[in-house]
């Protein structure tokens, strides 16, 4: 997971700024592999360790993984999900402009359909 991170240049300098932020290797290796056969790695390494920490919510974005996820009873949410949350807590002002840099910078796939939705319950349609 953290390697599907630290692709993106600017965004391994922000992690390796983020003295809280652990990483944790798995121990369920038999599960990560059966889910191989459905997910790319860091989906698949991203629900495993969710269930060994018994995480509360588990960030996930590709469909099929949360479809999975879900099947696996973990609570999930999305980036989308968690703009969302912070705007509703005032820790950012808009969404759209964010979701904008995201789909132009770092090629963020979101369908028109979300998209709208999204500007909806954010209030900036």
């Amino acid at each position: 997971m953290y390697e599907e991170l630290v692709t993106f240049v600017i965004v391994e300098d922000v992690i390796n700024d983020l003295y809280w932020l652990k990483t944790k290797g798995i121990e369920n290796r038999k599960r990560y592999h059966l889910l191989l056969q459905k997910l790319d790695p860091g989906e698949a390494e991203a629900i495993v360790l969710a269930q060994e920490l018994n995480a509360d919510l588990l960030l996930i974005d590709e469909r099929k993984g949360r479809q999975i996820a879900k099947e696996s009873g973990l609570r999930i949410t999305g980036l989308i999900g968690v703009l969302l949350e912070s705007k509703r807590r005032g820790e950012i002002e808009k969404v759209k402009p964010l979701i904008r840099k995201l789909r132009e910078q770092l090629g963020f796939r979101i369908s028109e359909s979300l998209y709208n939705k999204t500007l909806k319950l954010a209030g900036e349609e």
